[in-house]
């Protein structure tokens, strides 16, 4: 069992009833499309140089964002705020054909960072407005993810946010409808929005393939075991990462007593342990390593200094980078054509 050292000093050391301990789940932290558009950005400013602009934030994490800034990234909302001519990169959560279409007018260079998982289920949009079946795409009006998948086929798609919304949908033939996801989602959640749909609609059709991408089930599955035996879970992420906010949700629907999302490890208050012998950590899957890290080093400095690391997956996925930057600027494949630097959990 690792042993973490400390104190870092700003927690204290309060006696517990039991053995203080850590669980550590894992995988946690980066997946293969959060690694590949982070090294995306990081390459374009290599090759290009700064500035390098990128359509919303790369990914859901505000850490990545600002070390990203500091090497000469500028994030903006919409490609009309790039300069003409320019380099934007854009994010894992994937854009609509009019996102596509508006840089192009502008003539930027633009490079799709969208995570091929997310690009799985635009193509799946595509395919069945082309069939002409009505899609009702389970995820959150308003996140990115959705708003590109939505634009894949604006006539076919009706967003459903939750299962009380499923209770509410209105389709014109329920002979030819569709479930698509949101890849970040709850797996337990999405599962309850299909079930009432298909109470409403026995003909429901399946996508091809499961669209809630395989690291946020690995990250689920890893905290509802973490969970059972934790007095408190926390889980390091940011506010708008979907997938960090539905782990916070499954700690507690499993059997944590308390749960809490933290961007940083000073963030963590002494009341939520006060009481806590077990402590359950991990990460979304935007989530860079050395922040968990920083979290087990705060825990350490107040007495939680055995960790034990509970796996129940292990994670190999890698994508290759976007073709605009496979190769360096000689027109040699670069070594870093492959993601893969944290997939799974480990540094």
């Amino acid at each position: 069992m690792p042993h973490i050292p400390g104190p870092r000093g700003r927690l204290q050391d309060i006696p517990v009833a039991g053995a203080k301990r850590v669980l550590l789940a894992s995988p946690r932290g980066y997946c293969a499309g959060v690694d590949r558009a982070v090294i995306a950005v990081e390459k374009a400013l290599e090759r290009y140089g700064a500035p390098v602009y990128v359509r919303k934030q790369i990914v859901h994490n505000i850490h990545v964002v600002t070390e990203l800034e500091k090497k000469g990234a500028v994030f903006v909302e919409e490609v009309d705020e790039v300069p003409e001519g320019a380099h934007v990169v854009f994010s894992a959560h994937g854009v609509s054909p009019a996102v596509v279409g508006a840089a192009s007018d502008r003539g930027l260079h633009a490079i799709d960072a969208t995570c091929p998982l997310v690009t799985k289920v635009h193509r799946e949009a595509v395919r069945f407005a082309r069939d002409d079946f009505e899609i009702l795409l389970i995820g959150h009006d308003g996140h990115e993810e959705v708003e590109g998948t939505a634009g894949e086929a604006p006539d076919h798609v009706t967003v459903v946010n939750s299962p009380e919304d499923a209770d509410r949908v209105v389709v014109k033939d329920p002979s030819k409808v569709v479930w698509l996801s949101q890849t970040t989602l709850s797996v337990d959640e999405t599962m309850e929005t299909v079930r009432r749909l298909r109470e409403r609609f026995p003909e429901l059709n399946d996508p091809p393939s499961d669209d809630i991408c395989y690291a946020t089930q690995n990250r689920q599955v890893a905290i509802k075991k973490v969970a059972k035996d934790a007095d408190v879970v926390i889980v390091v992420g940011s506010a708008n990462s979907s997938n960090s906010v539905r782990l916070v949700e499954v700690a507690l629907e499993y059997g944590a007593d308390r749960a809490y999302r933290v961007d940083y490890a000073h963030e963590i208050q002494q009341e939520w342990i006060a009481d806590a012998a077990t402590v359950g950590v991990t990460s979304g899957a935007s989530v860079p390593e050395v922040l968990v890290q920083e979290v087990l080093e705060e825990l350490a400095g107040a007495g939680y200094r055995d960790v034990e690391q509970v796996r129940t997956a292990e994670e190999d996925l890698i994508f290759s980078l976007p073709k605009e930057l496979r190769q360096d600027a000689s027109g040699k494949r670069d070594d870093r054509a492959l993601g893969g630097r944290q997939a799974g959990g480990r540094a």
